[in-house]
C-alpha cells in the first residue's frame, strides 16, 4: 500500500467515525440487527486476492451499523457503562496510530512515563496514599484479579509461603471473606487465582447490598489463617457502599487484607460532595476501579491500586534474559500487570485527566448523579411505579406494579423489552430482593436533563402500554 492510499483509509475511518459519533443524539440505542441478520452481512468466504482497503472499511461500516448500540450516547442506561469522552477518543486514536507497546519501559518511555504520571493523578484524585502502586489493566475484572493476586502473595508471605514459586498445592488456606451481593469479576478472580468461588465466605448484606459490619466481625473471629476481606464501593444495582473504614477496622484488626472493589464507585471519591460515601478508603490495602464507567475514557482502561507496591510487584513481575529493564529510576509496567505486550492504555486516561481537572471530575460526577435523581425523580411520581433503592449515586432500580391480579416478574420484563425496542433509550434488568426490577445506570458524560426527560417519557409510556395489554 503506497503512502498516499494509506492517507486514504485513515481519513475515511475518521469520517465514518466521527459521522457515528455524530448520530448518537438521535440514532435508537438499541441495536436493530439480530445476530442471523449480522452474519448474512459480515459473513463470507475470505478472499484469495484481498479487497480494497477503502472498500472494506465503507462495507464493513454499513454492515455493522444495525448491530451498533448508542452505548457511547446520552441515553443508553444498560450496565454500567460510561461512553468516551472527545479527548479521551481522540488520545485513543493516537494510541492506535503510534502503535506503542506498553509494557517495558525501554519499548515506549513516553507509555511508561504516561501512566507514572496518570497513576499519582488518580492517587491524588482518591486520597490514596501517595507510595501505593497503580497497574494499567483491561478493566474491572483484571483490576480485580491484580488486586486480589496481590493479597494472596501478602497473606501467604505472611506465614512464610512464596504462592509465585511454589504455587498453592499444601499453601495454608487462603479465606476469602465476601458480601453476598459482591460482583461476579470477584467470584471470577478467585476461580482464576486458584482461590476458589466456593471457597469464599458470604457475609450478610443489608437491604441495599452493604456488608452488614458485625457480620464480619464475626465471621473473622470464627476462623484463623490467611485471610482476604473484599468490600465493595458502589453495588452493581443499587449503587449502594459499604462502610469501608469500619471494615477495615475490622479487618486489620484480625490481621486480613481487605480490598476494595470500587469499578465506578470509586470516582465518588473525587467529588467533595460524595466523598462521604468512601470514608476511610485510604485505609484499605488495594482498590480495583474502572476509568471507563466514570471518567469516560474508551475501553481497556481499568486500574488496579496497591497499597504494597512491594507485594504488587511480587506478583505480576516477569523476567527473561531478552527483556531489557528499565532504566535506573524508571518504572517498568510490566511489572504492575499481568500483560506484558499491551495497548498504551494511559495516553487516553491521562488526556482526560488533563482535560477536566479536579473540578470537571468532580463536577461530571456530581452531575450525573444529579440526572440519576431527575430519573427516580420522574419514574416514583407515576402510579404503579416505584423506586426500589437509595439513590446514592447514579444507579437507580425500578419496579413496575401490574393491574390487579394480572401479572407478575414478567410484566416488569416485558416492559423492559418494550423500551430496549422502542429505540429511545436502553435500560437492562435484574433481580432485586427476589423481584424482578429495571436497571438504570447513569455513566455518560453527554447525558443532558432533556436526555433524562426523554427516556423517562419512554420508560412511563412503555408501562402504560403494557398495563393497557394487561387489562384486555
Amino acid at each position: 500500500m503506497s503512502v498516499e492510499s494509506a492517507h486514504a483509509v485513515l481519513e475515511r475511518a475518521f469520517s465514518r467515525a466521527t459521522a457515528f459519533l455524530q448520530s448518537l443524539a438521535q440514532r435508537p440505542v438499541g441495536a436493530r440487527a439480530s445476530v442471523v441478520d449480522l452474519r448474512a452481512a459480515l459473513g463470507a468466504e475470505l478472499s484469495v486476492s484481498g479487497v480494497d482497503p477503502t472498500q472494506v472499511l465503507d462495507e464493513l461500516a454499513a454492515a455493522a451499523d444495525a448491530g451498533l448500540t448508542a452505548s457511547a450516547g446520552p441515553r443508553y442506561f444498560g450496565f454500567v457503562i460510561g461512553g468516551s469522552h472527545p479527548v479521551g477518543v481522540a488520545a485513543d486514536w493516537l494510541v492506535t496510530a503510534w502503535d506503542q507497546n506498553a509494557g517495558l519501559q525501554v519499548t515506549s518511555p513516553a507509555a511508561a512515563v504516561v501512566e507514572e504520571v496518570a497513576g499519582k493523578w488518580i492517587l491524588d484524585l482518591f486520597g490514596l496514599p501517595g507510595s501505593a502502586s497503580v497497574g494499567f489493566v483491561t478493566g474491572g475484572q483484571m483490576a480485580n484479579f491484580t488486586c486480589l493476586a496481590a493479597a494472596r502473595h501478602a497473606v501467604l508471605a505472611r506465614q512464610g509461603w512464596n504462592v509465585e514459586e511454589d504455587g498453592l498445592g499444601g499453601a495454608p488456606p487462603v479465606r476469602i471473606l465476601l458480601s453476598e451481593q459482591a460482583h461476579v469479576t470477584v467470584f471470577n478472580a478467585l476461580a482464576m487465582l486458584g482461590l476458589g468461588k466456593r471457597m469464599a465466605r458470604v457475609v450478610d448484606a443489608d437491604g441495599e447490598g452493604r456488608m452488614i459490619p458485625s457480620a464480619l466481625e464475626g465471621a473473622l473471629k470464627s476462623g484463623a489463617g490467611p485471610t482476604v476481606v473484599i468490600a465493595q464501593a458502589g453495588h452493581v444495582n443499587s449503587g449502594a457502599f459499604d462502610k469501608i473504614g469500619l471494615l477495615s477496622d475490622l479487618s486489620h484488626a484480625d490481621g486480613a487484607w481487605i480490598h476494595v472493589d470500587g469499578a465506578f464507585g470509586l470516582w465518588a471519591a473525587a467529588s467533595p460532595r460524595y466523598r462521604h460515601l468512601v470514608a476511610g478508603l485510604d485505609e484499605a490495602d488495594s482498590w480495583s476501579v474502572d476509568a471507563h464507567k466514570w471518567l469516560n475514557v474508551p475501553y481497556d482502561s481499568g486500574l488496579a491500586i496497591v497499597a504494597d507496591a512491594v507485594s504488587h510487584r511480587a506478583c505480576m513481575s516477569a523476567s527473561a534474559s531478552y527483556l531489557k529493564q528499565a532504566e535506573q529510576d524508571a518504572r517498568d509496567p510490566l511489572m504492575y500487570t499481568p500483560e506484558l505486550s499491551r495497548r498504551a492504555r494511559g495516553f487516553a486516561v491521562y488526556a482526560v485527566l488533563r482535560a477536566l481537572g479536579r473540578e470537571g471530575i468532580a463536577a461530571l460526577v456530581d452531575r450525573l448523579c444529579s440526572r440519576a435523581r431527575q430519573m427516580a425523580g420522574r419514574l416514583a411520581s407515576e402510579d404503579g411505579v416505584e423506586v426500589l433503592n437509595e439513590v446514592v449515586l447514579n444507579q437507580v432500580l425500578v419496579g413496575f406494579r401490574p393491574p390487579p391480579g394480572l401479572g407478575g416478574d414478567d410484566f416488569t420484563e416485558r416492559i423492559i423489552t418494550r423500551v430496549q425496542t422502542g429505540g429511545t433509550c436502553w435500560l437492562g434488568g435484574t433481580v432485586w430482593n427476589g423481584r424482578a426490577a429495571a436497571r438504570l445506570s447513569v455513566c455518560n458524560w453527554s447525558t443532558s436533563p432533556d436526555d433524562v426527560e426523554r427516556s423517562a417519557d419512554a420508560i412511563l409510556e412503555a408501562y402504560r402500554q403494557e398495563a393497557a395489554l394487561q387489562r384486555r
